[in-house]
């Protein structure tokens, strides 16, 4: 069976599925066979697979940086919004229909077992998932039967790196603030946290660093 690591970020566009396909392509370069994992994504624009399924076109992106073909079990359910509150629901790869968002969410848990099979189907073929995970673990509003986050993280037991995004500004608050969101057994699983894009003088950094090391209990690597 395969181990696995996950990507979550404090918001969307923290840079979750750069990272992921970076772990990607340094698996690919240390001789591991690694696969990119998303169990849900939204994206108006998909991809379409050689056998004709859609998928969503980050896990592509990293399965290229993986060296593998791309497959609909690497992002087995793909919302592409219709409206402010709908979207069309594809799974495997296949439409399953439109639905508004309070009728997907009251569904989506019926999903699992598709997102369960996907996953595992990788892992017996693979040496090393990279997930990721979509929006913040930390809202708080969409915890109940999460399938994406914490709540697949708990389903494939996945140690958590956690993504903050320094360009958009009040990166530390980022972080502590969903660390501070998560339950305790949820913060446990945050084996790390990574500033991305950042650029300048690290030395001016550090104070934060070492305070938000104190603050989220999660160690900075030497």
């Amino acid at each position: 069976m395969a181990k696995n690591i996950m990507i979550q970020g404090t918001m969307s566009n923290a840079g979750k599925s750069l990272i992921a396909a970076g772990l990607c392509r340094i698996l690919r370069q240390d001789g591991l066979k690694a696969v990119p994992f998303k169990s849900q994504n939204m994206a108006l624009k998909s991809f379409i697979t050689r056998d004709g399924g859609e998928m969503g076109r980050a896990q592509v992106v990293q399965a290229e940086a993986a060296g593998i073909e791309p497959d609909v079990r690497m992002n087995p359910i793909l919302l592409k919004p219709t409206t402010d509150v709908g979207s069309q629901v594809i799974v495997n790869g296949r439409v399953l229909g439109n639905m508004r968002a309070a009728e997907y969410f009251k569904k989506k848990k019926e999903l699992i077992p598709d997102v369960m099979k996907a996953y595992e189907s990788l892992a017996s073929e693979y040496d090393v998932i990279v997930i990721e995970g979509a929006g913040s673990p930390a809202e708080i509003n969409l915890k109940s039967d999460d399938i994406v986050n914490m709540g697949l993280a708990k389903m494939v037991d996945a140690p958590v790196l956690l993504v903050g995004d320094i360009d958009r500004g009040g990166v530390f608050a980022q972080l502590y603030g969903t660390i501070a969101l998560l339950e305790e057994d949820e913060r446990r699983r945050v084996k790390g946290t990574v500033i991305n894009k950042f650029r300048g003088d690290v030395s001016i950094l550090k104070p934060g660093l070492v305070m938000l090391e104190d603050l989220c209990k999660v160690r900075w690597p030497e």
